[in-house]
């Protein structure tokens, strides 16, 4: 009987972790003790994600070109007590990386590639670390009149496989997050006026328009532990979007 009631304590703990995993109940600050390094990130998605990442306990360093912009960001997430610092910096050049990025694909794809060497030696001191790159629906099915932007992120696809196979002896995990339409400030001229919007929703099989904070989710978890054995994907967050090569 006591080993039948301590089978049944284990079950009991089981069930009532897939009952909390379901309902939303996790456990709290899955992220602690790490440092996350969110680039583009005072606004939008990036900032939603930023967000997220100091929710579920990261100390978040926020990056974005101008001075003000992170400012504001460091601020308001301050604000709410949360564990962000902030640094201005453009991706795309070493110093202050702006002459560098001068066209999509290099934006896209040539300064998230140095991005990434440039913080593998950290995660390397630290024992490894978990690489979210954004890319975005439009690397599966093509946006109209946005031929170099569909083919810079369908390039990050390739990315994320390559630099997961090539850092995953160093601990060092690789995953994607494919963005469908996300209702943000870039994306504005896309929804702004209702008709486009229906076009837009209608073009792309979906109900509804996404939310930055539709992402921010997914994130965390890609960075968390519980991803630990998740290298080398990319999950799409587009509402039912077609999303397969």
């Amino acid at each position: 009987m006591q080993k039948a009631g301590r089978l049944l304590g284990g079950w009991t703990q089981a069930w009532m972790s897939v009952r909390m995993a379901s309902s939303g109940l996790t456990r709290q600050n899955p992220l602690s003790n790490k440092v996350a390094l969110v680039t583009a990130s005072t606004d939008g998605i990036g900032f939603a994600i930023a967000r997220r990442l100091a929710e579920d306990g990261a100390h978040v360093v926020v990056s974005s070109r101008k001075q003000q912009n992170v400012d504001r960001a460091v601020a308001t997430l301050q604000g709410e007590g949360l564990s962000v610092t902030g640094i201005v910096c453009h991706v795309g050049k070493a110093e202050d990386r702006e002459k560098l990025v001068t066209t999509v694909l290099s934006i896209n794809v040539t300064a998230t590639a140095m991005m990434i060497k440039a913080v593998v030696p950290e995660m390397e001191k630290r024992g490894g670390g978990s690489v979210v790159i954004v890319g975005s629906v439009a690397g599966f099915t093509r946006f109209p009149s946005l031929g170099p932007y569909n083919v810079s992120k369908t390039a990050l696809l390739g990315l994320t496989k390559n630099f997961a196979a090539e850092l995953a002896p160093k601990n060092i995990r690789v995953n994607c997050l494919a963005p469908g339409l996300i209702k943000t400030r870039f994306s504005s001229v896309l929804w702004e006026e209702k008709a486009r919007e229906d076009f837009i929703k209608e073009t792309m099989q979906v109900r509804r328009l996404g939310k930055p904070e539709d992402c921010a989710g997914i994130v965390s978890f890609l960075c968390s532990e519980d991803a630990s054995y998740i290298n080398g994907e990319t999950v799409v967050v587009g509402g039912g979007t077609p999303s397969r090569l």
